[in-house]
């Protein structure tokens, strides 16, 4: 798990290979950043720092940069990345790799030196001896979207270094308003870090004052809304998207697209895959589908499709010029009641 490795590293406990590998960057930049703040000191960097893209030169002149003794502390911090020769993918590079010599190091790193691959991919091919060897022989960080308990568990991790704490009911609802994108994440949890500077305690009442829905929360409350029958509050809520200039097409589309969602979790829900489960399927975040599990039990399948339908009628009139696009999106909230 990522946040174990996160933990090793702070402690000054380092793998001589460390493999990167998946589509969340901001996980693999993290740990990047992480090992060059812990193994290097500042004034080491230009001498004992080097990156290699393995796109433009090949494995084994980056390990003979591996294998050269640090000039100045103790050891040598080396990124190399774009390993494309650990996918089926084709590329473009014309650079050819003796990853015959990649595997001999394996078998006998260096002490003085730590070594970084990070591979942006969403794949890698499992029959290669050498994506074999690199996965038995260095630490792993699967830079995957984190599910529900590690998400919970790295919102805890990242104000408890900075010395505060979280409710869990404030890390719960930070969730549902500012949804999963780390990033976004990241500038939140800095900003309440920063606004409980005295107290060291981010609250629900924190996440309230400071926290900004994203649009899709918006939009999902909205429909939450409107499928509860409360029009006044949903009217309320799509006046205020159209007031920061929201285009009326994208707040249907997303619109669509909760809707769509819940019609899915709950079909695949009634044919008995986990949380999971489905969000594998539908290659969402597990807590968007813990988030819809939670809606749609109050609804017949029936209502979900008509729904889906008066939207998708929507969007034609909208995208066909048959009328005013705001009004349009109005009388769908009023048609849904």
């Amino acid at each position: 798990m990522v946040l174990d490795v996160w933990k090793s590293i702070k402690k000054g406990q380092f793998a001589p290979v460390y493999l990167l590998y998946g589509t969340e960057a901001y996980l693999i930049n993290e740990t990047k950043q992480l090992l060059i703040d812990n193994v290097l000191h500042e004034d080491e960097m230009d001498f004992n720092f080097s990156q290699f893209d393995l796109e433009e030169t090949p494995v084994e002149t980056a390990l003979e940069d591996v294998e050269t003794l640090p000039f100045i502390g103790e050891r040598r911090l080396v990124f190399m990345q774009n390993p494309f020769f650990l996918t089926a993918e084709k590329t473009k590079s014309r650079v050819e790799h003796n990853v015959k010599r990649l595997e001999a190091y394996l078998a006998d790193p260096v002490p003085y030196s730590i070594v970084v691959l990070t591979a942006p991919y969403e794949k890698l091919d499992e029959r290669k001896k050498i994506t074999k060897e690199l996965k038995r022989k260095a630490v792993l960080v699967e830079a995957k979207k984190l599910g529900d308990h590690e998400l919970k568990g790295w919102v805890k991790e990242r104000v408890e270094a900075s010395s505060v704490r979280i409710d869990e009911q404030a890390t719960e609802l930070l969730l549902e308003l500012a949804g999963t994108n780390l990033m976004m994440l990241t500038n939140e949890l800095d900003k309440m870090v920063l606004y409980t500077e005295a107290d060291k305690h981010i609250t629900v009442e924190v996440v309230e004052k400071l926290v900004a829905k994203s649009l899709e929360q918006n939009i999902f409350t909205l429909v939450d809304h409107v499928l509860q029958r409360k029009m006044e509050s949903a009217m309320t809520i799509l006046h205020d998207l159209l007031r920061q200039n929201e285009e009326p097409i994208k707040i249907l589309s997303v619109m669509a697209g909760q809707v769509r969602l819940m019609y899915q979790v709950k079909e695949l829900s009634r044919q008995g895959y986990s949380q999971q489960k489905i969000a594998g399927q539908l290659k969402v975040h597990p807590y968007r589908v813990k988030l819809a599990l939670e809606k749609t039990g109050k609804f017949q399948e029936r209502e979900l499709l008509s729904i889906m339908n008066d939207l998708a009628e929507a969007d034609y009139k909208m995208k066909t010029g048959q009328a005013d696009k705001a009004i349009t999106l109005e009388l769908l909230l009023l048609k849904i009641r």
